[in-house]
């Protein structure tokens, strides 16, 4: 028998998830197990934190004390990209290999960055901006009509100004 439970220790797994999908409980059961909490009452329990993020893998922060599980979605740059081009939900299993052909603003995309911000490893606000420019090239989509690779070049020249918090 492993040692006392404490009911005032705070324990945090993070783990992916789909979302708006009841995960395998097989997955959940040997982190959340010891714990004495039932898999698949938190893999309901995810499905509906993050209901708003259908068919998109997240990331789930589970942060578990006196066996009661509080779920935080955190979103990452690709998905946040993907969900600001307002794309249908689709169903993961029938349709593969979607490209991702939108367009978004900068604003939309300084948006992403500030959300993005505590997560990134850049010093200010520019260098997250770049970060999210470079998922954006790889989800596939444009800014303002634009290549994200040219918009990282002409904020590197200083033609295009950004703002700094």
């Amino acid at each position: 028998m492993g040692p006392k439970f404490d009911p005032t220790e705070v324990k945090v797994v993070c783990l992916r998830a789909v979302g708006g999908e009841v995960g395998a409980t097989s997955a959940l059961a040997p982190k959340i197990g010891p714990l004495g909490l039932s898999p698949k009452k938190v893999g309901e329990d995810i499905a509906k934190a993050s209901q708003d993020w259908k068919g998109l893998r997240i990331t789930v922060q589970l942060t578990i004390q006196n066996r009661q599980a509080q779920i935080a979605v955190i979103p990452s740059a690709s998905s946040l990209i993907i969900k600001a081009l307002k794309e249908p939900p689709r169903d993961r299993k029938k349709v593969k290999n979607i490209k991702h052909s939108g367009n978004l603003t900068l604003d939309e995309i300084i948006g992403i960055a500030r959300t993005m911000k505590v997560r990134s490893m850049a010093k200010s606000l520019v260098g997250t901006i770049k970060e999210v420019l470079g998922t954006c090239q790889s989800v596939g989509c444009t800014i303002d009509g634009a290549h994200p690779h040219d918009v990282i070049d002409k904020i590197n020249a200083g033609e295009i100004d950004v703002p700094e918090a």
